[in-house]
């Protein structure tokens, strides 16, 4: 019945865990925090024990609903030497969206079950969302870090975390097989072995995330990318015929895909305002895509 309503709210798969310590992923999350992967991005030390215990988050959790959701739209840019911005980031911000179906679910569960303690969480509090998603058996890790399904990759994760105890699902083989498409098109090689990002060397993070400028020695590596990046998923087998989004809150600005080199590099903070103003590039707000722009001169 959760499955079904989650279908009919767009997430195009549904699966669940039970709630538990993630013992195995402990030490995997330390050693990556110790190394350095995550870069400036010091939120990430934050809420070790929470990223790991899900009764932390919601007292008495038993289950764990993961739920993904394309965003990987009908109509890219169009001019091919314009900078690009990853798709994920064409229309409103996916937190919003998310997080108001993941809203809708949890009002049905508590209407058509009975009263539910839980709460919804999408990429915005410590919850180890690919690890959900793994153990759910709705998706695989990827040699690029990103989770993978048979369909796409091109999906935001978001998950109920409920006192309801609910059968579980049998997490889901790998698929990636011999294959090394992603790891080899990273143009700065940020993917360090299969399953491993260094998050301090990827285009997404000194894109998005870096706040001070972008290290010199990265200069004509970003191949036009401006916010965020897709190379290791566009290069990916299983993205030849990705799911299409039917989610109007993810459409584009009319005039976003239509945009040439010229009219990107002469963006006012007035055009900037007009095309991102409910989108995830105001994360970098106008001076830091001035800046990305200005890299990739």
């Amino acid at each position: 019945m959760i499955k079904a309503e989650a279908k009919r709210l767009g997430f195009f798969a549904c699966g669940i865990s039970k709630a538990r310590f993630l013992e195995e992923e402990a030490k995997h999350l330390e050693d990556w925090l110790k190394s350095g992967k995550h870069g400036s991005v010091s939120y990430m030390e934050n809420h070790f024990d929470k990223r790991l215990d899900p009764t932390l988050l919601v007292s008495g959790a038993k289950s764990v609903i993961s739920l993904l959701y394309s965003y990987y739209p009908h109509e890219l840019q169009k001019q091919k030497e314009a900078p690009v911005i990853s798709k994920y980031a064409y229309g409103e911000d996916y937190h919003f969206v998310l997080k108001d179906k993941m809203k809708t679910l949890m009002s049905f569960i508590n209407k058509e079950i009975g009263e539910v303690n839980g709460r919804a969480f999408t990429d915005s509090a410590p919850v180890l969302d690919k690890k959900w998603a793994e153990l759910s058996g709705i998706a695989w890790r990827g040699k690029h870090s990103n989770m993978l399904t048979k369909q796409t990759s091109f999906f935001f994760i978001g998950e109920l975390i409920i006192d309801l105890e609910l059968d579980c699902d049998k997490p889901m083989n790998s698929y990636c097989g011999t294959c090394t498409l992603c790891i080899d098109a990273c143009p700065t090689q940020a993917i360090t072995e299969a399953c491993v990002v260094d998050g301090s060397k990827c285009i997404s993070y000194f894109t998005v995330e870096l706040k001070e400028a972008i290290p010199e020695d990265m200069k004509g590596m970003f191949q036009n990318r401006i916010f965020g990046c897709d190379i290791c998923q566009d290069v990916c087998p299983h993205n030849r015929k990705p799911v299409f989004h039917n989610e109007e809150r993810f459409l584009p600005h009319p005039d976003l895909l239509e945009m040439s080199k010229e009219d990107w590099h002469e963006i006012t903070e007035d055009v900037f305002k007009k095309l991102f103003n409910k989108s995830a590039v105001k994360r970098t707000e106008f001076k830091g895509l001035k800046r990305n722009l200005d890299f990739i001169k």
